[in-house]
């Protein structure tokens, strides 16, 4: 999906999009290597195009080299580009908008604040064990 990042080493960074259902994820490898963090997220069920994300996380080894940010800008830019309205529950994603949001939406986004609704979908995935 995203190629040509690169993190704060200098390392070449991709991020790619897994769709599944109903938990679908965002995720950042390094190279051609193995995922080593995602952004998890749910599409509101309906008419409604919504994208939920409520969980970022990148693996402990390779924490202080910008993949979090990196992951949260990617997902953000391919929300802009199918239109879809982010709702961020992951605390990651709203510290990220309430900083960033003017120039999210300047560019195009939408984003909006959770809801009792939103907050019960994300506790019934999860609990689901999807």
């Amino acid at each position: 999906m995203t190629e040509g990042l690169i993190d704060n080493t200098g390392a070449s960074v991709t991020v790619e999009l897994d769709i599944a259902d109903p938990i679908s994820s965002y995720t950042v490898s390094l190279a051609d290597g193995p995922p080593v963090g995602r952004a998890d997220f749910v599409d509101s069920p309906g008419a409604a195009a919504d994208r939920i994300f409520f969980h970022t996380e990148v693996d402990q080894e390779f924490g202080g080299r910008g993949l979090a940010g990196l992951l949260v800008r990617a997902a953000l830019a391919d929300s802009i580009s199918k239109n879809l309205t982010v709702v961020p529950v992951c605390p990651l994603f709203a510290r990220h908008l309430r900083t960033h949001g003017d120039e999210f939406v300047a560019n195009g986004g939408v984003f909006r604040l959770p809801t009792p609704t939103d907050i019960a979908l994300v506790t019934r995935v999860t609990r689901s064990g999807a």
